[in-house]
């Protein structure tokens, strides 16, 4: 068996469809449920759903073999995983966004609210910026309206909460989606399948773009 974790929600559906195409069914899947893992003996292939955010724990702990998280959660929480394919799924960008007539004159502290706080860290970090990181768990639109923070750092994807609270966009950092990613040792055990999954996966991305 080949173990998969799923993310919960909208995306995961998404991703499972590239699967189910690919060829790695499992009809149990479109129950409507609370059941949290689901199994093909014949095709060699168990699903589960996780929370998002935890993918990487699982395929980092090795057990999922394989997983999918937003480029987001990788670069921010950098686990030990292999990255092996773009699944241009989940598209958005991480910004910096600020009030609409916020100027930023470089010579104070810039004062910045976000969760991503490696991400933000290492892209200020490369211009030289002097920062002050100030980490939120939600709601970080707030933080510049009330005078918390000077920007935010964000993932962006249809802009429109941004321009709901009047905010704009001063900084595109990076382009964030959906990526295949492995446990390292798992895959060495497990090349000849997971291989044949990237293959197959990877045909159906270039058959949707």
């Amino acid at each position: 068996m080949v173990n998969v974790a799923l993310p919960k929600g909208r995306l995961g559906e998404k991703v499972y469809d590239l699967f189910e195409k690919a060829g790695f069914d499992c009809a149990e899947m479109h129950d409507k449920g609370r059941k949290l893992i689901f199994e093909n003996p014949e095709k060699g292939i168990r699903y589960f759903w996780v929370k998002p955010s935890d993918v990487p724990i699982y395929v980092e702990r090795g057990v999922a073999d394989l997983g999918i998280a937003g480029k987001d959660i990788l670069l921010e929480r950098h686990p030990e995983v292999y990255e092996l394919l773009d699944l241009k799924l989940g598209i958005c960008r991480m910004c910096a966004a600020a009030m609409r007539d916020f100027y930023d004159d470089g010579e104070k502290t810039l004062r910045v609210a976000t969760e991503f706080v490696n991400i933000a860290s290492d892209y200020y970090a490369k211009q030289g910026r002097d920062i002050d990181i100030i980490k939120l768990h939600g709601s970080v639109e707030l933080a510049p309206i009330l005078g918390l923070s000077d920007v935010i750092v964000d993932i962006v994807e249809t802009g429109n909460s941004l321009r709901e609270n009047d905010l704009v966009i001063v900084d595109e950092i990076l382009p964030i989606s959906a990526r295949l990613i492995a446990n390292k040792a798992n895959f060495k055990f497990k090349t000849k399948e997971i291989k044949n999954i990237i293959n197959l996966m990877k045909e159906q991305v270039e058959n949707n773009y």
